[in-house]
């Protein structure tokens, strides 16, 4: 068989992330490279001349124009950290870098922190994930198919229609050589015409071929612009259906991950949360050496998030 070359490529090895980012000064360097590439500008104004406030724990620039004071971290996803940068970016390391994920109880023993704040890392973290990723949508080819995920329930049923599991929609785009390339994951209400018609209008491009089986509610991709392809699947093994081998490789993926890194995971209540980090490694996983730097990127470009708001269903999903 052949060496898979995205598998087998070079990553960032953890001597070469202490050597880019062993040093709070290193990390300052970084992350004010990532919110700024062209140079400090003011929150309030917009304005470029600012002056420095030195003495405190991290940076303080004083725009000129306005006098607003402003951090690296203030208005980002870090907006009142207590915590080093070096261990921040520890985290952005070893969640980014996990093909599987990794747990909030394998996280805290790694940072050397409680497991409270061990969670609200990961989770900070997987937020900036789900929300960077969201602005993206797949284009060309693309085969979707429906899920159920979430734990099992004693005496409940299995798969679909299952008290304890939430309904997911996955889609997966494929190169011209049938070669996948990006994926979506989303929960929906239900699968009815309504909820499906509402994903695609956010998840698939005008124009999409897209490729299910004869689920009924997968006929409203076609409302919204897309070219519709059923596929009859009925009494064949998933051996037998090559129009699906990779979203059924995505999906054997994605529950593989859950089960081998969460281990008392609420999905109902988190579960995009979670989707957005298994997506946002998958789609980056052509250049895992700049994993680290697109976490930051992806930080910086996330607004400040509570634990209260974290921890909030509404909001999680």
């Amino acid at each position: 068989m052949a060496m898979n070359r995205i598998q087998f490529q070079a990553s960032l090895s953890l001597p070469q992330f202490i050597e880019l980012y062993g040093t709070e000064q290193k990390c300052e360097v970084a992350l004010e490279q990532a919110r700024w590439p062209d140079g400090f500008r003011c929150p309030r104004c917009e304005g470029k001349e600012y002056g420095l406030i030195i003495g405190r724990r991290h940076k303080r620039y004083q725009c000129r124009s306005c006098r607003h004071q402003a951090t690296l971290t203030a208005g980002t996803i870090l907006e009142a950290t207590k915590l080093p940068l070096t261990t921040w970016f520890l985290a952005f390391y070893l969640v980014g870098q996990a093909k599987t994920g990794i747990s909030s109880l394998a996280l805290r023993r790694h940072l050397g922190v409680n497991y409270r704040t061990a969670w609200l890392l990961q989770n900070k973290i997987m937020q900036a994930m789900k929300e960077r990723d969201g602005a993206y949508v797949l284009r060309g080819r693309v085969q979707v198919d429906d899920a159920y995920l979430g734990g099992e329930r004693c005496g409940g049923k299995p798969g679909r229609g299952s008290e304890n599991k939430v309904p997911v929609v996955a889609a997966v785009s494929v190169d011209e050589a049938g070669h996948p390339r990006y994926i979506k994951l989303a929960t929906v209400p239900t699968f009815s015409f309504a909820a499906i018609a509402d994903w695609a209008q956010d998840s698939l491009a005008i124009g999409c071929e897209v490729i299910s089986d004869g689920l009924a509610c997968f006929r409203a991709v076609a409302e919204v612009g897309c070219f519709h392809h059923p596929v009859v699947v009925k009494g064949r093994h998933p051996n037998e259906l090559p129009e699906f081998r990779w979203i059924n490789t995505v999906l054997s993926n994605l529950k593989t991950s859950f089960s081998g890194s969460f281990h008392a995971l609420r999905f109902e209540k988190y579960a995009d949360r979670y989707l957005g980090a298994f997506s946002y490694r998958f789609n980056r996983r052509f250049n895992l050496a700049a994993m680290t730097e697109r976490v930051v990127h992806a930080i910086c470009s996330c607004q400040a998030r509570p634990e209260r708001l974290l921890r909030c269903a509404e909001f999680a999903t």
